[in-house]
């Protein structure tokens, strides 16, 4: 079976995540889908492209979370969890695709 990318895994945490937390309106419940998400991503970081990368990019994912909501201010919520998980999986293609 395919593996699904990293970059998809992380950006798919962080709108999943989200999207967990606004419609079930359980907050912790979205972090438990980002924290998952993002450890499935950084294992798969780790795999691919090694502990170093895996930490850049597991504190990237963690910064986007993060900065997300001073940015939903400005925004909108929406188009800024997409505009976050987008800079995660482009940071994610960007260093998983030199590693193969």
């Amino acid at each position: 079976m395919a593996r699904v990318p990293a970059a998809a895994v992380a950006a798919g945490g962080l709108v999943g995540g989200y999207g967990v937390a606004r419609w079930t309106r359980k907050r912790p419940l979205g972090g438990v889908a980002l924290a998952a998400a993002g450890a499935v991503a950084a294992r798969q970081w780790h795999q691919v492209a090694g502990p170093k990368a895996a930490a850049g990019l597991s504190a990237a994912y963690v910064a986007a979370f993060a900065g997300s909501r001073p940015l939903a201010r400005k925004v909108g919520a929406w188009p800024a969890v997409f505009t976050a998980a987008a800079g995660v999986a482009l940071a994610s293609w960007t260093v998983t695709r030199r590693s193969h």
